[in-house]
């Protein structure tokens, strides 16, 4: 978790592209298609139960794109933005804390919704975007820029905390936004199609920084219903 020295990361810089939120390796990646969710080959998960049936975030994301990226416990564990975006909740659903490794991502049919999350929505100029970020075995601590330590002590009940308030917090792409103390997976969630780089495949490496693709243009978006 030591911070990187200045320009370690070189940020992707254009208007639509998605930056990598973290260094680690592309566990699956592709759009999201009537709220279901790649997990690995012939396994699919429901993005509500990701969600913690959040319905007005299920709504958005339901036809939206998506990568998720694991980081093993050798790599650098600081996530940071894919995307400029004003922060407008975090949730948190508790669960279980099994490995995500490819062994457990290829077996373990729902393994993302199964385990305790953490979950950051922004308002972005490309529409919703949403971090989720899962964890693991032997992971000590969620924490946010925002919040501070998140998990542990592992709760009990799913929350939610509302950041749309006069203070509004936005982060540039690229800057920090949370972190864990070991190895684990982040989701991100993309309202709007995004066009993939070609050389995005599973396992495929990548830095924190790199440009994964470039985001369609926003459409109008739905009235904010609140709360789930």
């Amino acid at each position: 978790t030591r911070a990187l020295k200045p320009a370690a990361r070189p940020i992707a810089s254009g208007d639509t592209e998605i930056a990598c939120p973290a260094d680690g390796r592309v566990s699956a990646v592709g759009r999201i298609r009537h709220a279901r969710v790649l997990q690995a080959k012939g396994i699919e998960y429901s993005l509500a139960d990701l969600l913690g049936q959040d319905h007005e975030a299920v709504s958005r994301f339901s036809d939206g794109s998506f990568v998720t990226v694991y980081l093993s416990p050798r790599d650098y564990h600081r996530l940071h933005m894919p995307l400029t975006g004003t922060l407008l909740r975090q949730g948190y659903v508790p669960g279980r804390l099994w490995s995500v490794g490819q062994h457990a991502v290829r077996s373990l049919n729902g393994l993302f919704t199964r385990n305790e999350r953490v979950i950051a929505q922004f308002d972005t100029d490309q529409g919703r975007l949403a971090l989720v970020l899962v964890g693991a075995i032997n992971v000590a601590a969620i924490e946010t820029v925002w919040h501070g330590l998140v998990t542990p002590p592992q709760g009990r009940t799913l929350s939610h905390i509302d950041y749309t308030g006069e203070q509004r917090m936005k982060l540039e792409r690229g800057a920090e936004m949370g972190r864990f103390n070991m190895g684990s997976t982040l989701i991100a969630l993309f309202e709007q199609p995004v066009d993939w780089s070609d050389q995005l495949d599973c396992e495929f490496p990548v830095k924190m920084g790199q440009s994964l693709g470039r985001a369609a243009s926003a459409a109008p978006k739905p009235a904010d219903s609140g709360h789930a």
